[in-house]
């Protein structure tokens, strides 16, 4: 794994409380591939402050929607509870491929989102619907507009350049 400070990263898991009496932590999944962990042995942990360390997965296994994890040198309750409230991350290089035009949410947040060559604001963050994905986005003001993410109105996506080119049906940015 690469070093626990210099990568970006992709999180993956939560502590939320110690388990048993040999330093298990109980963990909110925050990943769509909970099978990741079959592949996964190092950790980046970051503390709720963003501190970063390494940690290795001795076990983990999966109970109610969460996962429990073993890591080396937390051997007990004590040394677990140190750990709760940390997220556990993966180097982003690490991260499951997606197929193409499909994208994380994390890869889209931050992205300039332009109509033509104006720009209208950035993406804040994506909503989950069940449905249709939308595009909460932000202009310098602090207005808000919500735009869907279907291809007839996104039209463009380059993630690595974060912008995002879409052509709204009339009224749609006056919502």
């Amino acid at each position: 794994m690469e070093d626990a400070g210099s990568s970006e990263l992709v999180i993956i898991a939560r502590a939320v409380k110690p388990r048993g009496l040999k330093g298990e932590l109980v963990a909110e999944l925050l990943t769509d591939f909970p099978d990741r962990f079959e592949d996964v042995e190092e950790l980046v942990l970051v503390s709720p402050k963003g501190e970063r360390r390494a940690g290795r997965i001795e076990n983990y296994w999966f109970q109610n929607n969460r996962v429990v994890l073993k890591l080396a040198g937390y051997d007990d309750v004590e040394a677990a509870k140190e750990l709760v409230g940390f997220e556990f991350a993966v180097p982003e290089s690490e991260r499951v491929p997606l197929p193409s035009d499909h994208y994380y949410d994390w890869e889209l947040e931050g992205c300039s989102v332009k109509v033509g060559s104006e720009s209208i604001g950035k993406i804040q963050s994506v909503i989950r619907t069940g449905g249709t994905e939308i595009l909460a986005i932000a202009d310098e003001h602090g207005k808000e507009f919500l735009i869907p993410l279907v291809d007839s109105i996104v039209v463009e996506i380059d993630t690595a350049a974060k912008t995002i080119v879409v052509d709204p049906p009339e009224g749609l940015l006056d919502l």
